[in-house]
């Protein structure tokens, strides 16, 4: 970072021209966020010591960085108080700061950000990000306009701030725009103010540190991590109490979407571990992973029925991702400081491969079982918008840094476009067509306004909102007059009473639409209890899964504030 502009008479007049602004005022968004005193707070391009100077008198204790001497200087001379130490260093690397080995509340960035070159602000975030206490707070203020001749700046916005952020699972909590204390027309600035999130368990941290600290020579355990994350968002209704402190998986479960989350990047030759390209040296690809090679990452999914030689080759690939799973990163992947796994296994007798392979629980079960602490388990279902982020900019992260190891360049469209998670497609032909069926033949209603329905006024409505949580599940899928569903309901959750009241027409359509068929019925209820929190000795119906429903619309309502709705 250049500290051109800064030393000499024009840093000792720039000292001077801070100094006239008051920092209470100036930092008003941070006032609400900051940590009662004594907090330990980290002031990175400290200046004239304006900013440490308020905080210390605050009863804080802090840590100024500063680069540039002259600015060190003025600001130990303008503000000699007990409460701050001078440490000379700068981003991205931080080095200095970082063999104190200390972590703190709050990090201030006050106009330092547009001194970063932007190919160093990837690595100069993960770096701050790694300083933050669980629960901390980064404060970034950002100078927008034109640049200042005689210093070196580069261009800045919001938008990159807040999609760092989301890589990092970090939380914005604030941003505030006000114009420039100094009088300047040209200039404004934005602050934002971010949180590290922390539900007090101790599962965050965990978390982050087998993401951005442990040591990996594969993408393995990346891809634990994002293969139970993903069971905690799409398959809650899978996972077993073992004890007060613990939850099961099938580790059929893990291994599916441990397939599902590698395919695409295979399939794009992209690199998971250093010296290798594509699948070589990968242990699970074997022949069971080349007798699915047709297959798509979305067929790989519960309750997909599968017959002959892809059955087969299914349940080979299931069984050597199982494998492996257990054998590598469920082995190495674990606690700081001890020899203890995360997240131990128990691989099961999946047996040779069924003529007929329908992927359910008690199938996906055969393969064993993983096991996952209970605030870990619940740290994802609750904190996944922060948690799948952090892990896919790893998983790319430590992509790229492969394929440079490799000599070549990575196409970031491609990369994109294969670490996505790859949900169904929002397709509602089937529900559509068995409504249009019905119709012919009796009568199909609108579930939450009991308006008799045509097949020209017909829609297919998610219940619970796609845009809040992807899923086409059959009991998802409610018949709706296009008004309701287009111009009033839209990405909104019904409300509990709505729903409630609406519960006898969506029995009826459950039941004629999909358990009267020997084929759907099966379907209906493998997903239903794959994705909702069914008790599995409960027995089969409609009830079981009205409540299952009724508490995954608590959930969503209240872990994700997504809106409700009322006609």
């Amino acid at each position: 970072m250049s500290t051109r502009g800064y030393e000499g008479e024009a840093g000792r007049a720039l000292a001077e021209r801070y100094e006239t602004v008051d920092p209470a005022v100036l930092h008003q968004a941070l006032v609400p966020h900051l940590p009662p005193a004594p907090a330990a707070i980290l002031d990175v391009g400290a200046g004239s010591g304006r900013d440490a100077a308020w905080l210390a008198k605050l009863g804080h204790s802090v840590l100024a960085v500063e680069p540039s001497g002259t600015m060190r200087a003025e600001g130990q001379r303008r503000h000699p108080l007990p409460g701050i130490a001078w440490v000379t260093d700068s981003l991205p690397g931080l080095e200095s700061v970082f063999r104190l080995s200390t972590a703190f509340d709050v990090i201030l960035l006050s106009a330092v950000w547009m001194h970063i070159p932007p190919c160093d602000r990837p690595r100069a975030f993960r770096k701050l990000v790694t300083l933050l206490k669980p629960g901390g707070t980064l404060t970034i203020t950002l100078r927008l306009g034109p640049p200042a001749p005689d210093r070196d700046m580069h261009p800045v916005d919001v938008a990159e701030i807040e999609a760092l952020s989301r890589a990092h699972g970090v939380a914005v909590l604030n941003v505030d725009h006000t114009p420039d204390r100094l009088g300047r027309g040209e200039v404004s600035w934005a602050q934002l103010v971010l949180r590290l999130p922390d539900d007090g368990t101790g599962a965050l941290p965990l978390l982050r540190h087998v993401i951005l600290n442990d040591a990996k020579s594969a993408t393995y355990k990346l891809a634990l991590l994002r293969a139970v994350a993903r069971a905690a968002d799409g398959a809650q209704g899978m996972a077993r109490p073992i004890d007060d402190n613990t939850i099961a998986l099938p580790l059929g479960l893990i291994a599916l979407n441990w397939l599902r989350l590698y395919k695409p990047l295979i399939d794009a030759d992209l690199p998971q571990m250093p010296r290798n390209r594509g699948p070589v040296g990968l242990g699970f690809i074997k022949d069971g992973w080349h007798g699915i090679a047709e297959l798509s990452a979305s067929d790989l999914r519960v309750g997909a029925q599968f017959s002959g030689m892809r059955a087969a080759a299914l349940h080979a690939a299931l069984r050597d991702a199982a494998v492996t799973i257990a054998r590598m990163p469920a082995t190495y992947m674990t606690f700081p400081g001890s020899q203890a796994p995360v997240l131990p296994t128990r691989t099961g007798r999946a047996g040779i491969a069924p003529s007929r392979l329908f992927v359910d629980a008690g199938y996906l079960w055969d393969f064993g079982e993983l096991r996952v602490p209970l605030h870990l388990w619940r740290a994802m279902v609750r904190h996944d918008a922060w948690i799948e982020p952090a892990l896919v900019a790893e998983w790319v992260r430590l992509m790229e840094g492969y394929a440079r190891g490799q000599g070549r360049d990575l196409d970031p469209a491609l990369v994109a476009r294969s670490m996505r998670w790859h949900e169904p497609s929002r397709d509602v032909a089937f529900a559509r067509k068995t409504a249009a069926l019905l119709i012919s033949d009796s009568a199909v209603f609108c579930v939450w306004t009991g308006r008799k329905l045509t097949e020209r006024r017909l829609d297919i409505d998610h219940c619970l909102p796609w845009a809040a949580w992807p899923c086409e599940d059959l009991w998802n899928l409610l018949p709706s007059d296009p008004t309701v569903n287009r111009h009033s309901k839209r990405d909104r959750l019904p409300a509990a009473e709505v729903l409630d009241s609406s519960m006898d027409r969506i029995f009826d359509w459950w039941e004629r639409a999909w358990l009267h068929q020997r084929n759907t019925a099966e379907r209906f209820h493998v997903e239903a209890r794959a994705s909702l929190p069914i008790c599995e000795d409960t027995a089969d119906g409609p009830a079981p899964i009205f409540a299952g429903l009724q508490a995954r619309r608590f959930a969503l309502w209240a872990d994700q504030q997504v809106p409700e709705w009322r006609p």
